[in-house]
């Protein structure tokens, strides 16, 4: 009998926005990896389109994938054991401006097209057979896949909700509910994600998110960088980038002149509304500005208090925050804003719903903390694996195959 929580000697291609190569953090990077343990998997980088290439033309990344256009390099390349990663062969046109639904979808099929046929080559000189398709979020360049590689099973990976960003609501508005529909299976790391995808797929699922907790495990993650050594506590503090469309600045303005014995630290890079605001003129706002992953666990380790000041509003309120995960990793007391995806974290973090509730919220934080506490948020924060949540995608392909006729 199969055991439904697992998956082995399947052949799975997997597509989407981010390709092998982007710098920061991919959750569809660490899927393929926990995929590969046990599976054969084909890792897709998103093709190259021809604005890309004109406006870009020297970063290395974009030479990368000419030399492979004009056979100079090879297209496939092997990662690992049972894992391959294919730069596509061939570009694809840049389409998004096209005003009209009607030529936007003549041309995007082409691009499909285009994208399906490296894949099918680099399937056929793996002798991949019945494959799984996955699909992290690619509404557009991958929305004819299913028909075009007909695989054994298509799976629509749903981990923002991109529609609330204009580039993917102008055409995705009509497109992403089509591509939830007639995939076999919806699976999405919030709950509020998997609700939306339940309206256009009875097959869609919660499956969690993974979170690569182990450099909080690594002896320097206890060592106070030398920054952030003279600033005085409670240090009540944030690790991110800084940008407006997801943090509100209001909150820890409020923060900071309310309470001005609490000291707020932002580590992270700034966008041009946080460099613009009236933060900067206040004496206990620190900008410690961007640093390396592997030291984040560092500055934690140091806050009295993690915060997460989202602002609500579309783009936010379904999103798994995976830097909560990290906070309580470090065992520490986190204030965040409510959210439906913030609801599994209710138990471990206090919830805010505005500004006031920060200061009263944080003010019990930094009384109620605990060695039990402590303990109880690293516990709950390392059950966020990625082998939990690979193993929740398997669980949603044994029951929709199982409910097959």
């Amino acid at each position: 009998m199969h055991n439904p929580e697992t998956l082995i000697n399947r052949d799975i291609v997997v597509v989407g926005q981010q390709p092998w190569d982007v710098e920061i953090g991919s959750n569809c990077k660490d899927i393929a990896l926990e995929f590969a343990k046990h599976n054969r998997v084909l890792y897709v980088n998103s093709p190259l389109d021809r604005i890309t290439m004109l406006r870009h033309k020297a970063d290395g990344k974009v030479q990368k994938r000419m030399a492979v256009v004009r056979g100079e390099q090879p297209a496939l390349v092997a990662i690992q054991n049972n894992l391959w990663n294919l730069f596509p062969d061939n570009m694809i046109e840049s389409i998004n401006w096209l005003p009209s639904q009607f030529l936007f979808d003549i041309f995007n099929k082409r691009n499909n097209q285009i994208l399906a046929k490296s894949i099918g080559k680099a399937i056929q000189t793996l002798g991949f057979k019945d494959v799984i398709l996955f699909n992290d979020n690619d509404m557009f360049r991958c929305f004819y896949l299913p028909d075009l590689l007909k695989p054994a099973i298509s799976i629509y990976y749903s981990r923002d909700f991109m529609l609330a960003v204009d580039y993917w609501k102008k055409h995705g508005t009509k497109l992403e509910p089509l591509l939830i529909a007639k995939s076999d299976i919806a699976v999405a790391n919030s709950t509020y994600l998997a609700n939306y995808c339940k309206q256009y797929n009875s097959n869609s699922f919660y499956v969690g998110q993974g979170c690569d907790l182990s450099l909080f495990e690594q002896p320097e993650a206890t060592v106070i960088p030398d920054d952030i050594k003279p600033i005085t506590k409670p240090i009540i503090g944030y690790v991110g980038a800084l940008q407006s469309l997801r943090l509100d600045i209001a909150i820890i303005e409020h923060l900071a002149t309310q309470q001005p014995h609490w000291q707020i630290v932002l580590v992270g890079p700034e966008d041009d509304a946080f460099k613009a605001s009236s933060l900067h003129q206040i004496p206990n706002v620190h900008f410690l500005g961007s640093k390396p992953p592997a030291s984040l666990p560092a500055y934690i380790n140091a806050f009295d208090v993690c915060i997460n000041p989202q602002i609500v509003n579309a783009v936010t309120i379904g999103n798994y925050p995976r830097k909560i995960d990290e906070y309580l990793a470090a065992g520490k007391p986190t204030v965040a804003t409510q959210t439906e995806a913030m609801s599994i974290f209710s138990d471990h973090v206090y919830l805010a719903t505005n500004k006031e509730d920060y200061i009263t919220l944080i003010t019990k934080a930094l009384a109620d903390n605990s060695d039990t506490l402590v303990e109880a948020r690293k516990k709950f924060a390392t059950s966020h694996t990625w082998a939990n949540s690979v193993r929740d995608i398997y669980k949603a392909i044994h029951i929709v195959q199982s409910n097959k006729p």
